[in-house]
């Protein structure tokens, strides 16, 4: 395997990682909002919590830069160039929501269900739904 490919394939396997990281977050927020806490303070489902904001925020910074790593040998390059600026954009942009959400110092279930609900957040969701199946998919 050259260089070149064993880089394509280490960004490839790092953003299924981030996919799952991102994934598991969210469906954790979701439990989560669901619980109807005013705060993580104090509550088991804190800590986790905060586990998963953390496991979120370094899954979304440079995920784009990632992603265009990952498809560099892949054709259509210039379609693949416009959806990596794409998932780079929304991945910003939630990842400028979970900062905000982290650093506040009680994090409410309704708090978290609006993380959840952000359009970026979701929008980055089915980006990232359709780069991974793309991803896995034989050239054509």
């Amino acid at each position: 395997m050259s260089s070149d490919s064993t880089a394509v394939a280490s960004a490839t396997a790092n953003v299924k990682e981030r996919i799952d990281a991102i994934e598991s977050s969210y469906e954790f927020f979701l439990a989560y909002a669901a619980q109807g806490l005013t705060t993580d303070q104090g509550a088991k489902a804190g800590a986790e919590l905060r586990s998963f904001l953390g496991r979120l925020e370094e899954a979304l910074d440079g995920l784009g830069e990632l992603v265009g790593e990952a498809s560099a040998s892949l054709e259509p390059q210039a379609s693949w160039a416009e959806m990596t600026r794409v998932v780079a954009a929304d991945a910003g942009a939630a990842l400028a929501a979970v900062r905000l959400v982290s650093a506040r110092p009680g994090v409410s279930s309704q708090l978290i269900d609006s993380l959840n609900a952000n359009v970026h957040l979701r929008a980055l969701l089915t980006d990232l739904f359709l780069v991974d199946e793309l991803l896995d998919a034989p050239p054509a």
